[in-house]
């Protein structure tokens, strides 16, 4: 029997305005695959163009791999392929990524489940990571996987849909229309905005516009759908109070009197323990990742999970044991008791401010941040980069290593607050600065790494895996 909720080659067809060059239109395609590197036997496989490669020409590897079929644009098959392959599906369209955002579309209309959006400048992947761990204390969620959060990545997830009640998204931007185009796609039962930084101010120009882009949130969901924000984060503490009679609005926070507020923080470098109330009723929680912006993100999650109705013990326990996206305060522990917090997947002011306050507070020997440029700030580059100077003064880091072009704003800053110069390396790519690292660490260092994802710090962290017992 057809389950409702599956696609066919022929849904396929209509929704995308496809031709089906070869296979049954009626067969049904369970799950999608745009990587041949991850393609499982039995999946579609959609070819994706890029900027630097063309998937679509990887088709034939997909066919060989056991893809069920494969959707491409501008492609011709070959007569020795329909041959080998008839018993496989190939459609082809115009577009293959507004094919994709297209079935992701028709997916999601087959569910009515919970599904809940999480962007904002800093703390999405972490937010979205809580916000799953307490959904799955009641339901059978789905989440996006790492930071599949763009045009494509979110498109993916949805693909994934199966026997789940539940959906927690990440969305993405640097851009206007970016998320415009996502809500659209998953229209989000609860949004969760976590805060309005610097990311991407050099494409957008303002904070105040990094608001405008990250409210294009709204467009897809209905009128009264609750929106969750962090009230300490001043643009949108403004907003709530500018907007609190339009929308459902429900308040986080630490500062700000606020819906859900932590008290009585104790604040520890593996963890913080916090009180607060839900239904006018104390609870402890416990959040096993140290800093304020994982108290935070723990808000986050207790007030989705109180939305829908699950009982604040479980709440509590899918605080205490969620697990965290790699590259995310990814704690590595090294032989020699060398520890290294791997932040190292993206970076904007916001983010790397909590992270040297946080390494600020760790003990050890010594207290060395390894910061890489801060990419997309426009006009502002140089006045960010600064400021993270400021910070790693303020916080008394021992050891500074600035890696790249820009950072050397930061190590410049540093050093005219007083830093020593001795204690300043800076070095061109990341290859240079695993090496250094490499010759001057000593037992019990702690390390922080936090750079743009471009700069490639994941060779800082194979260079330094010299045969320790990691664990995250």
């Amino acid at each position: 029997m057809e389950n409702s909720k599956s696609i066919t080659a022929k849904d396929i067809i209509e929704i995308c305005k496809g031709e089906l060059i070869l296979g049954n239109k009626d067969k049904e395609i369970k799950s999608f695959s745009n990587d041949t590197r991850t393609l499982k036997k039995g999946e579609m496989y959609i070819g994706i163009k890029g900027e630097t490669v063309d998937g679509n020409t990887f088709y034939k590897q997909a066919l060989e791999l056991g893809a069920v079929g494969c959707i491409v644009q501008d492609i011709e098959i070959e007569n020795d392929v329909k041959e080998k392959y008839n018993d496989r599906i190939i459609i082809k369209v115009e577009d293959t990524i507004k094919a994709l955002q297209e079935l992701a579309k028709y997916k999601r209309s087959k569910y009515n489940i919970p599904v809940i959006a999480v962007t904002g400048s800093v703390g999405k992947t972490s937010t979205k990571d809580i916000i799953a761990s307490v959904m799955k204390e009641k339901f059978n969620v789905l989440k996006t996987s790492g930071n599949f959060n763009n045009h494509i990545g979110l498109p993916l997830t949805i693909l994934k849909l199966e026997e789940h009640d539940a959906m927690v998204i990440e969305m993405g931007m640097n851009h206007f229309g970016e998320i415009s185009l996502l809500t659209k796609i998953a229209k989000p039962t609860v949004a969760v905005l976590t805060n309005i930084g610097t990311a991407h101010i050099g494409i957008l120009g303002s904070r105040e516009n990094i608001l405008k882009a990250k409210l294009e949130i709204l467009e897809g969901m209905e009128e009264n759908a609750p929106i969750i924000i962090n009230n300490d984060n001043d643009l949108l503490h403004k907003w709530e109070e500018e907007n609190k009679e339009e929308h459902k609005i429900i308040t986080y926070g630490i500062e700000n009197k606020s819906d859900y507020m932590a008290t009585n923080i104790k604040r520890k470098c593996d963890g913080s323990i916090f009180d607060i109330y839900i239904n006018n009723i104390k609870y402890e929680m416990e959040v096993a990742v140290g800093g304020d912006h994982f108290i935070y993100n723990s808000l986050a999650g207790i007030a989705i999970g109180n939305l829908f109705k699950i009982e604040p013990e479980k709440i509590k326990s899918g605080i205490k044991n969620f697990e965290l996206t790699k590259r995310r305060m990814e704690i590595l522990k090294f032989t020699n008791d060398v520890t290294l917090i791997n932040d190292s997947y993206n970076a904007s002011y916001d983010s790397v401010k909590p992270a040297i306050e946080y390494l600020g507070k760790t003990d050890g020997n010594r207290k060395i941040a390894v910061l890489g440029d801060m990419l997309e700030l426009g006009k502002y580059s140089k006045e960010l980069h600064e400021k993270v100077g400021e910070e790693v003064e303020k916080n008394k880091i021992d050891l500074l290593v600035a890696v790249g072009e820009l950072s050397k704003y930061i190590s410049e800053k540093a050093r005219k607050l007083g830093m020593n110069n001795e204690n300043i390396i800076e070095c061109k790519d990341s290859e240079e600065a695993g090496k250094k690292l490499k010759e001057i660490i000593q037992k019990g260092d702690t390390i922080l790494l936090k750079a743009s994802n471009a700069m490639k710090f994941n060779k800082i962290v194979e260079e330094l895996n010299y045969g320790g017992n990691k664990h995250e």
